[in-house]
């Protein structure tokens, strides 16, 4: 399991980016109801930044700012305690400090923080509590299709189809094939809103071949 005490199985940054991709894309296909969504990627958050949100409903959260010079990865567990951010962020590259100080961070809160940079392996500031939650927040990144998938079986029951969600659609994508109707349909058992899912996919910045 990933925990800010243990950061060998988060993958890289290009992984970890096509990872939070692909969840979003899934997330729009088996819920198209954006306030149900557990995952939403902006690939145009800035000039040359994207942006990757979790959110549970109750609370917790991550946010994922991908930059070219590295990632970092905000989390905050609403049951956790919030210590000095001076002291989670400690040692935190410079380029990273506007996101993490500024918004939507600071509404957000922290629990902890973890960030990347080209060449350097993932590091993290000092905690200020026994237990942060990262583990619980942080796992759910392994880039691993079979995570999501686990997951998704149960979040999302009622939205697929009756025999379950295709395991190889979801590594599919999480591959970054293009998405076609062929794979939409072997999800769900009707698109709602064709043009809603078209703007999520150019919000995400992920390939297609879908009939207009």
């Amino acid at each position: 399991m990933i925990s800010t005490k243990d950061l060998r199985l988060l993958p890289d940054s290009k992984k970890l980016q096509e990872a939070c991709k692909a969840m979003a894309v899934l997330d729009a296909i088996l819920c198209q109801e954006w306030v149900y969504r557990y995952h939403s990627y902006n690939s145009d958050w800035s000039e040359d930044e994207q942006f990757f949100e979790m959110r549970n409903g109750e609370g917790d959260q991550l946010l994922v700012l991908f930059k070219n010079e590295g990632t970092v990865i905000n989390g905050f567990f609403a049951e956790a305690e919030q210590g000095d951010k001076t002291l989670l962020t400690q040692g935190l590259p410079q380029v990273f400090h506007e996101f993490m100080f500024g918004e939507p961070v600071n509404s957000a809160g922290t629990t902890f923080c973890v960030w990347k940079t080209e060449g350097l392996d993932w590091a993290t500031g000092i905690p200020v509590a026994s237990d942060d939650h990262s583990e619980e927040l942080l796992s759910p990144l392994d880039g691993k299709p079979t995570t999501y998938h686990k997951w998704a079986t149960d979040y999302f029951k009622g939205n697929y189809k009756e025999e379950g969600i295709p395991a190889e659609v979801v590594t599919a994508i999480f591959d970054q094939e293009p998405l076609t109707d062929e794979m939409i349909l072997a999800l769900i058992p009707a698109l709602e809103d064709r043009e809603l899912l078209l703007e999520d996919l150019a919000e995400i910045s992920f390939p297609y071949h879908i009939n207009s």
